[in-house]
């Protein structure tokens, strides 16, 4: 039975199994999951005030990509919600409100594990993750 990686959660094969398969397994970690964490892209259309974005087991999803830009249909500032885990990336904040990026307590909720930060309207940030807070990326 195959486990997943805490942080970019890429599927890790055990000892013995996926036998005549584990090739396309091998290639979607590599091939996909692995390069979206480093290059990937994705736009996220936020409905609601608080929304999480999707984090998905061995597969495709929108908290896994390095770039994320937001767009939305709410007529408010809103709240973005990623993994508690360590990562960093870049937002473009594509609509008209304040967006603020926190790190959930638990995956795929909406409750914030600690600081956030504000991405204002039309502004592009990198951030980076330590599974509880969100800061921006900045040389010091």
């Amino acid at each position: 039975m195959s486990t997943y990686s805490p942080n970019l959660r890429i599927e890790l094969i055990d000892s013995g199994t996926q036998a005549g398969v584990w090739g396309t397994t091998t290639n979607t970690n590599l091939g996909t999951l692995i390069e979206q964490s480093i290059s990937g892209y994705v736009s996220v259309s936020i409905t609601a005030a608080s929304q999480v974005l999707t984090a998905v087991n061995g597969a495709i999803d929108q908290s896994r990509m390095a770039m994320v830009n937001l767009t939305t249909t709410t007529v408010v500032a809103f709240s973005v919600f990623v993994p508690p885990s360590p990562k960093q990336y870049t937002f473009k904040n594509s609509s008209a409100y304040a967006a603020t990026i926190y790190c959930s307590t638990v995956l795929g909720n909406t409750t914030a594990a600690g600081t956030g930060i504000v991405v204002p309207a039309s502004a592009i940030v990198s951030v980076w993750s330590d599974g509880t807070n969100i800061e921006i990326g900045r040389a010091h």
